[in-house]
């Protein structure tokens, strides 16, 4: 009697069972795989007394010293460098502080010597544009100076009319004017000395500017030459240089005699 042959045909849920084993079978290995990996990571160090020590983990007898982690061949994976005391710590921070400022100011000064080579091309646009920048404050002072020497005409007659009143108390109106008078001259002085120091400050920037880009005219790589001075800096140096002003002086010369 020949034999009965059986045909075996896969339902869905078959297939879903099969496929369900062998994920899980898959998920083992990984992890097998990924446990033995862990486990070929080896840490190497050498203690205080010179013994060298291995572990598959941190060694705590070298947290002051540099651990090699190493590969399963021997090979260096990476350097585990040395725990930090707090004031190593403090002092590594703050090394870490100066060097981004000191990058920062490297890219502020790169970027800086590229607005200023776009900006002025060449001397000349240098140079206008400087007179452009003085203009403005030179004009404001002229209007101040004008202003002062009208005051100084006003007092005039306030003073001669004060000659009459020697050795007695002026009349309250005209001690009044020669108050206002004298307060609006101390206000002028006060903004020429502004006036003339704006000046100064501009000149000493261009100055600088110019002095830089002299450099980078010459072929200097932008942001080689160190961050820029200050306006502040760059003031004070010219201050230090510069002939001390003398508006006072020669402006509203009769200020300083009237009766009381």
């Amino acid at each position: 009697m020949p034999a009965l042959k059986t045909h075996f045909r896969p339902t869905p849920n078959t297939r879903f069972v099969c496929a369900a084993v062998a994920c899980g079978a898959l998920a083992v290995g990984l992890s097998l795989m990924s446990e033995a990996v862990v486990a070929q990571t080896i840490y190497s160090c050498v203690d205080s007394s010179g013994k060298r020590l291995t572990s598959d983990r941190p060694i705590r007898e070298c947290h002051t010293r540099e651990q090699r982690v190493l590969n399963s061949d021997g090979t260096v994976k990476t350097i585990l460098p040395p725990t930090m005391t707090a004031e190593e710590r403090a002092d590594y921070e703050a090394r870490e502080r100066k060097e981004a400022q000191q990058q920062a100011a490297q890219q502020e000064a790169l970027r800086r010597d590229r607005n200023l080579m776009r900006r002025y091309p060449n001397e000349a646009s240098h140079r206008k544009a400087r007179e452009a920048a003085l203009d403005d404050v030179r004009k404001s002072l002229d209007r101040s100076e004008r202003r002062l020497a009208d005051l100084a005409a006003e007092r005039k007659p306030l003073m001669d009319e004060a000659e009459f009143y020697k050795g007695k108390a002026l009349p309250a109106k005209l001690r009044q004017q020669m108050d206002a008078n004298d307060a609006a001259v101390e206000a002028q002085r006060a903004l020429v000395q502004n006036q003339e120091a704006e000046l100064v400050r501009i000149n000493a920037l261009y100055d600088v500017e110019l002095t830089r880009l002299k450099r980078l005219w010459a072929g200097a790589a932008p942001g080689s030459l160190g961050p820029l001075p200050t306006s502040a800096s760059a003031t004070q140096a010219a201050q230090t240089t510069a002939s001390p002003t003398s508006a006072n002086a020669k402006i509203n010369p009769t200020s300083s005699s009237a009766p009381r």
